[in-house]
This record gives C-alpha cells, structure tokens and sequence, in this order.
C-alpha cells in the first residue's frame, strides 16, 4: 500500500510541477501581450491561450492540493467528536467525493468526444478544445485517486 500512495504523490508532485510550467507560460505572455500593445502589435489569440492554460493549471493543482488539505475545511465539529465518529465521517464524506469527482471526470471525456466529434475549435486561433476536456477529466480521475489514498490511509490510522 505505501507504493500505490507514494505513486500517487510523485503523479501529483508532476502533476504540480507541469502546473507550474504552464503558470509561468502565462505570466510571460501576458507580460509580452501588455508591452507589445504599448507598440501596437499585441499577441494574437493571448486571451485564449491564458483561458485554456488557466483551465490546465487549476486541473493539474487540485489533486495535490487536497492531498495536502489546503482546501478550506471547518473541523470544529469533527474535533468534539470520538476518533472511530470522525473517521467515519471522513470515509463517507471522501466516498461520496469520489463518486462525484469520478462523474466529473467521466462526463469532461465526453464532453471532450463531443469536441472531438464536432471538430469544436477556439474562437481566434482555431485551438482544437477536445485536449482541454480530455485534461482536465483526466486530473479528476486523478483526484479520485488521491481521494480513495484519504480513505486507505484513515482506514491504517497514518490519516492525521
């Protein structure tokens, strides 16, 4: 078990690695779209290519992030209560995390197959969008992966 979990963390350490990649892509064209319009000649299709980034970098930050419960979270309740209450809680509540987190991902590959079928393509470059779907489904089943390691580990007690 403690390899399927230290996999998952070096996917999701990539994972943000490639995030960070893509995070300073934006901040550099961005940079060059602002000063090149000072010169008139701003970058074509810059606020398209920063929307499909940005979609890339908050799918390939979640998993890590709740790996590392960065996520907001009110445990004043679940303090109060006995250990065997509150992991309980936290089974059911990271079940039924990855039920949606799984029709999510589920339903971005279709999406991406409706994209891929209709050939849809982005308004100014012509960007096929289907990839951007097939990612960001790919990091949801990715997030069901880290979700299902919550539950291994509350289930050894390593959770807290």
């Amino acid at each position: 078990m403690k390899k399927f979990l230290a996999a998952v963390f070096r996917l999701n350490t990539w994972m943000q690695h490639a995030a960070s990649v893509v995070l300073t892509f934006i901040l550099v064209l961005t940079t060059a779209d602002v000063v090149l319009r000072l010169f008139k000649h701003p970058v074509p299709g810059a606020v398209e290519i920063i929307a499909i980034c940005g979609g890339a970098v908050l799918g390939l930050t979640i998993p890590l992030t709740s790996w590392m419960r960065g996520h907001i979270a009110v445990d004043f309740v679940l303090n109060a209560l006995p250990v065997w209450a509150k992991n309980g809680i936290n089974v059911v509540t990271r079940l039924v995390a990855v039920g949606l987190c799984f029709l999510i991902g589920w339903n971005s590959w279709k999406i991406g197959a409706g994209f891929k079928e209709g050939t849809e393509v982005s308004g100014t470059l012509q960007i096929p969008l289907y990839p951007v779907a097939y990612g960001l489904g790919a990091c949801f089943f990715v997030l069901c992966l880290v979700l299902i390691c919550d539950i291994l580990k509350i289930c050894e007690g390593t959770y807290e």
